[in-house]
C-alpha cells in the first residue's frame, strides 16, 4: 500500500518543526504508519540527525532509514503512545522527564495525572501561571518539556539503562541546539545512571553545551521522600537561576 506523504516545514524555520510535528502526532492514531517529509529552510541547524531527533521527540518511531536529499528528510514512521516535545526558539527552561506515563501520553499533558505534584509546585513557584497547559508555558514563559525516553510505561524502572543512554544523547543534542538557560531533570535516577551516580538534588557541576543543569526529585505522588514544599523550592530555585 502506498502511503500519502505529509510535508512539513516547507521553507519555514527549523524551529517551527517541533510544534508542527506535535500537531501531526495529535492527528494520527496510535499504531498508524505515515510517511513524512520535513522540508524546512536550509540552515546550519538542519541535518539528517536533527530530522531523526525531532521525529523521535514528537512521539514517532522510525521504520527504516531517513533519506536526506536536497535538504529534505523523508521517513516512514509509526505513531507511538507517547508525548510530543514542547520546545521552540527562545527557550529559557527545559524540563526533562524520565518517560511518559500512560495517563500523560493519553492526555497530552506531562505530569498530568492527578496526584502528580509537578504542576502544583510549578504554579506555587511562579514558574508557570496556568495549570497543566504546555502551550501557555512555552508561549508565555519560554518553558519547554521533553523526556529522555519517549516509550510509555507504567513505571520508570521498566526503562533500561540503554534506553536512558540513547535518550540522553538525543536530549543533549536538543539542548545544544536550543541552548536553554537551564535544564531541569525531574527524577534523579536517569541522571545518576547516565552521568553521575553520586549526584544529589540541586545545581550540577556538569553542563550540557552552554546550559546549566539542575536535578530534582521526581514529582510523582508515589515519591514519599519529597514534600510539595520541597518540590516547590526546587522549581523556585530553577526560576531564580534563569532570572525569570
Amino acid at each position: 500500500m502506498t502511503l500519502e506523504t505529509r510535508v512539513l516545514g516547507m521553507g519555514r524555520s527549523v524551529f517551527r518543526l517541533p510544534s508542527e510535528l506535535a500537531l501531526l502526532h495529535q492527528e494520527v492514531g496510535v499504531g498508524e504508519y505515515i510517511q513524512v517529509q520535513l522540508s524546512p529552510r536550509a540552515s546550519q541547524a538542519w541535518c539528517a540527525q536533527r530530522a531523526r531527533d525531532l521525529m523521535v521527540g514528537a512521539g514517532f518511531q522510525l521504520e527504516g532509514r531517513c533519506t536526506f536529499q536536497n535538504e529534505r528528510a523523508t521517513m516512514l514512521v509509526e505513531r507511538i503512545r507517547s508525548l510530543s516535545d514542547s520546545v521552540g526558539s527562545g527557550l529559557q527552561v527545559l524540563i526533562v522527564g524520565l518517560n511518559p506515563s500512560p495517563y500523560s501520553a493519553d492526555s497530552g499533558i506531562p505530569y498530568g495525572r492527578p496526584g502528580n505534584r509537578f504542576w502544583p509546585a510549578a504554579l506555587a513557584s511562579g514558574l508557570v501561571t496556568t495549570d497543566r497547559d504546555v502551550h501557555h508555558a512555552l508561549s508565555s514563559h519560554n518553558l519547554g518539556f521533553t523526556d529522555l525516553v519517549r516509550r510509555t510505561t507504567k513505571r520508570a524502572d521498566e526503562v533500561s539503562r540503554g534506553e536512558f543512554e540513547l535518550g540522553f544523547g538525543r536530549v543533549s543534542r536538543l539542548i545544544e541546539w536550543l541552548t536553554p538557560g537551564i535544564v531541569c531533570f525531574v527524577g534523579l535516577s536517569a541522571w545518576r545512571t547516565v552521568v553521575n551516580r553520586k549526584a544529589v538534588p540541586g545545581l550540577q557541576t556538569q553542563q550540557i553545551g552552554s546550559s546549566q543543569v539542575y536535578v530534582m526529585p521526581h514529582t510523582s505522588g508515589l515519591n514519599a521522600h519529597a514534600r510539595l514544599e520541597d518540590l516547590t523550592e526546587h522549581l523556585a530555585t530553577v526560576k531564580k537561576l534563569v532570572g525569570k
